[in-house]
């Protein structure tokens, strides 16, 4: 189970348009532990218009005393171009690149001072939860809702632009509710548009999802998996490492590639660099930012 909370700061709540309380929250929670759900997990946003350091550290507080078993801490991304209710938050209530940093290292901070393991990229669990159990064991997976336990299988989409994996293709569902009942009542899939994934989009979703899980890669299982010379197929990519390394972010050696404490903080940015798509197109200018 998993329950939006965003911020529990009023001001916060009142300029993103989206309010909800303590109290409601909690009693949300009480009532999944009562009807057994084992896992319940919180998301939160930082960038958003009106945070503070302090407003966010008492919704920090407030969070690690409803105990959930994970914690998904989201960038806010601002799109108003793409996300018509974004128009209205003003660009002067957005906190800094610099203080948003500080927001995030603060939550960090925060939650791992009160027992959670950082998963890596935006998801905290307790050492107990079935999350932080599969990435000891190596079984720890990323998919469109976020890291999971669940391994490598197939995600079936349900409701209106639901995004579906099966086998090595992406598919996804139309939507409006019309389009979707209508083409459901004619016997056909909803379906809006699909693609069929190469044998190159196939050995770059494993480089990603190895560099993204387990924060180290080893270039000989790949090159076995994939029938590949990986330094010679990956050239510019190594370049581009070579970067990070010098930043500290990666450490490169003959056989592996390796993700640094420092760099599981970026490791988006890390990933990023097998992604062919982002590499070939201007969309990495506007969807990229980590911070």
């Amino acid at each position: 189970m998993s329950i939006g909370v965003q911020d529990f700061d009023e001001a916060v709540q009142r300029a993103v348009n989206r309010i909800q309380g303590y109290d409601e929250t909690r009693e949300a929670i009480e009532a999944g532990r009562a009807n057994g759900f084992r896992s319940i997990n919180m998301d939160l946003i930082y960038g958003l218009p009106k945070q503070t350091i302090g407003g966010f550290a008492r919704t920090l507080d407030r969070v690690v005393e409803c105990g959930p078993d994970r914690i998904a801490l989201y960038s806010y991304a601002h799109l108003p171009s793409v996300f018509k209710p974004q128009r209205r938050i003003l660009d002067a209530d957005l906190p800094s690149p610099a203080l948003k940093l500080e927001l995030m290292t603060m939550a960090i901070r925060t939650l791992e001072d009160a027992g959670y393991l950082y998963i890596g990229m935006d998801h905290f669990a307790r050492p107990g939860d079935e999350l932080a159990v599969a990435q000891r064991q190596g079984r720890l997976a990323r998919d469109f809702q976020g890291y999971t336990a669940g391994g490598d299988c197939d995600l079936v989409g349900l409701g209106i632009s639901a995004i579906g994996r099966i086998g090595p293709t992406y598919v996804q569902n139309v939507k409006t509710l019309d389009d979707y009942y209508g083409r459901l009542d004619a016997g056909s899939l909803p379906v809006l548009r699909g693609v069929e994934l190469s044998a190159d989009d196939l050995l770059r979703r494993a480089v990603i999802q190895a560099l993204a899980c387990n924060f180290a890669l080893s270039k000989e299982s790949i090159g076995i998996a994939h029938l590949i010379d990986f330094d010679r197929y990956f050239a510019p990519e190594m370049k581009d490492l070579a970067e990070l390394e010098r930043d500290g972010l990666v450490q490169l050696e003959r056989d592996w590639i390796t993700v640094t404490q420092a760099g599981r903080l970026l490791v988006r940015s890390v990933c990023m660099v097998f992604d062919k798509y982002l590499r070939a197109t201007e969309q990495r200018a506007q969807y990229s930012r980590v911070m």
